[in-house]
């Protein structure tokens, strides 16, 4: 998988600089972008520590798991109970999930990523237990780093919004505004979080 800043990056700079409602946001965050990291397991357990929480609530969570566990891997987390891992400051149902995928992390991983599409993978990804589309979605930005995700079930997302077009009023209006940003959304979603939060998001 590819790590580091995404090949597609400095295009969507460009391309989403010049955009009126989103490029003054763009240019106040010139030599920063979205990092992969690489490892999709990782991602995905840091995405449901983050699930409807702040993103400073979840970093110190996943502080807090990471002390506990060290490296974020299946087997890691397979030398820990449910009840273990809530200590860390989950939510019980959080720790059931996170316990879950460690021991069906076999399934979860496909054989070629590349090979399917966004619904696709949102499908596979969802039909494991504690995976909705906001996390799915999460693992396609942060992991895979397909560049046109756009997650209307962000409400950090709807707000940005909200914030630069006031009458984007409606989940509706909100993705029709997103359109405008279409064939790299994925980039103005990590903008738009970064007019939120005083750190990068990260996942």
């Amino acid at each position: 998988m590819e790590t580091g800043k995404p090949t597609w990056w400095d295009e969507a700079n460009i391309f989403l600089s010049q955009d009126e409602v989103i490029g003054p946001v763009v240019r106040l965050y010139p030599n920063e972008s979205l990092v992969g990291k690489g490892n999709l397991f990782s991602t995905l357990i840091r995405s449901i520590v983050g699930q409807q929480i702040s993103v400073i609530a979840a970093d110190a969570v996943w502080g807090r798991l990471v002390e506990l566990i060290g490296e974020v891997t299946p087997e890691a987390i397979r030398l820990f109970t449910p009840e273990e891992l809530a200590q860390c400051g989950l939510s019980r149902p959080k720790s059931s999930y996170i316990h879950g995928l460690a021991l069906e992390s076999t399934s979860l991983m496909l054989d070629d990523w590349s090979e399917h599409t966004n619904a696709e993978l949102i499908k596979h990804f969802s039909s494991f237990r504690g995976i909705g589309p906001w996390t799915s979605e999460m693992i396609l930005i942060f992991t895979l780093m397909k560049p046109d995700v756009f997650s209307i079930g962000d409400i950090g997302l709807i707000r940005a919004v909200q914030q630069l077009a006031p009458e984007a009023d409606t989940k509706e209006k909100v993705l029709e505004i997103s359109k405008r940003w279409a064939p790299y959304r994925t980039a103005a979603c990590w903008y738009l979080w970064r007019m939120l939060d005083p750190v990068p998001v990260e996942y």
